[in-house]
């Protein structure tokens, strides 16, 4: 029996112990993003297809960028920017909801459950993707450009965590 089996026999579905195991499902989720968030640009860096109109006001590229980039099209941040963001928070996440499920929760979801997730997770996504994009821009600007997409990556990270637990524990999976 490993370690964790163990745990869960003496702890049980106390909410501390939901917590340490949410956590540790994090950081995987973390290293998951943290992959994704340094190798989609690989893939997507030559995209350039500009952002639909509803979304340009918050990918501003007055905001992201000091000067050219080749993120930005005739005034407008591409696809090619905000796509290694999106993809690695919602790939992650989505890795996160079921394996918290399963491990963490010990929950069953149901399908409006998960419709909601997703809700919840698209706004989420679309709010720590342009905020992974703005600590990029002003990390880029200092000595820790190497490090910004990570940094910007860990922060995102950060404030899914503080939404996301209460979701799952709280609504997604509470105990009945």
């Amino acid at each position: 029996m490993n370690i964790f089996s163990k745990l869960d026999k003496k702890f049980g579905d106390s909410s501390l112990w939901q917590f340490v195991k949410f956590n540790l499902v994090s950081m995987s989720i973390t290293i998951v993003q943290l992959l994704l968030a340094n190798l989609l640009p690989l893939i997507f860096d030559s995209v350039t297809t500009k952002l639909p109109s509803f979304l340009q006001p918050i990918f501003d590229p007055k905001v992201l960028f000091e000067g050219e980039s080749k993120y930005v099209v005739d005034g407008v941040v591409t696809f090619g920017y905000v796509l290694p963001f999106f993809l690695s928070n919602f790939i992650a996440n989505v890795y996160g909801y079921f394996v918290n499920m399963k491990a963490t929760f010990k929950g069953k979801g149901t399908k409006a459950g998960l419709i909601g997730y997703f809700v919840v997770l698209a706004s989420l996504i679309l709010f720590t993707t342009w905020l992974q994009g703005y600590i990029t821009a002003l990390l880029n600007k200092t000595s820790l450009s190497r490090m910004a997409r990570t940094i910007a990556a860990l922060a995102a990270g950060t404030v899914q965590v503080a939404v996301l637990f209460p979701l799952e524990k709280y609504v997604l999976f509470k105990e009945k």
